[in-house]
């Protein structure tokens, strides 16, 4: 299997070559500059640079793009309108390394995390960017796409438990009550749905067991 990381020089791209790697998967990491990923195999190009020919051959392309400014919070819809372009029509399954907020809080799915009280202010707007690229996503029948989305506590430096609950549209608590997963135990559950998952067109979401 081949796959491709989109941003593998960040904090989750390099955790998600790094699980690639560890099962002995053909990974190639797409990056800007200096490779600071585990991948041996790179591509060294800018995201918005990629052509349809660039990711031919590729069973699986991981989009880890992440921006935090306000300047560039719209790329996350210009990116991931680029990358499904670029796969339109083709076999090529696109999962995107998604966001906590846009999950439903209730069985109706007309409220969502970010609407909460407590949800910071400071996230909103990464929130809504994030929300907005989601939306348009599901209007793409031409593309493969899986969209998978973090417990609400998303730790960077959490451990890796290698265990984890999948969970669908809403937002999922473990026996424990809690809404939580490392970005290695979320690198694991990526991995699993590029090797065995079949959740074409979805969103999905995953949660620390």
């Amino acid at each position: 299997m081949k796959i491709a990381v989109v941003c593998a020089n960040g904090k989750e791209g390099k955790l998600l070559v790094q699980e690639a790697v560890d099962r002995g998967l053909d990974v190639t990491a797409v990056l800007r500059g200096e490779n600071r990923s585990a991948a041996e195999k790179v591509l060294n190009k800018d995201l918005f640079q990629l052509t349809a020919e660039d990711l031919k051959g590729f069973d699986v392309v991981i989009d880890a793009f992440g921006a935090w400014t306000e300047e560039t919070l719209p790329q996350h819809s210009t990116s991931l309108k680029h990358l499904c372009d670029i796969l339109s029509g083709t076999e090529t399954r696109l999962l995107v390394v998604g966001g906590a907020g846009s999950l439903y809080v209730n069985p109706e799915h007309t409220a969502c995390v970010a609407d909460g009280p407590d949800f910071p202010d400071a996230f909103k707007p990464l929130a809504a960017a994030m929300a907005k690229a989601l939306s348009e996503l599901r209007e793409r029948r031409d593309v493969k796409w899986t969209y998978i989305s973090p417990a609400a506590d998303f730790q960077a430096e959490g451990e890796k438990t290698g265990k984890y609950i999948l969970g669908g549209e809403e937002l999922t608590v473990n026996s424990r009550g809690e809404s939580i997963i490392s970005y290695a135990d979320y690198a694991v559950a990526m991995i699993d749905e590029a090797v065995k998952g079949n959740h074409i067109q979805q969103r999905i979401s995953v949660v620390r067991a």
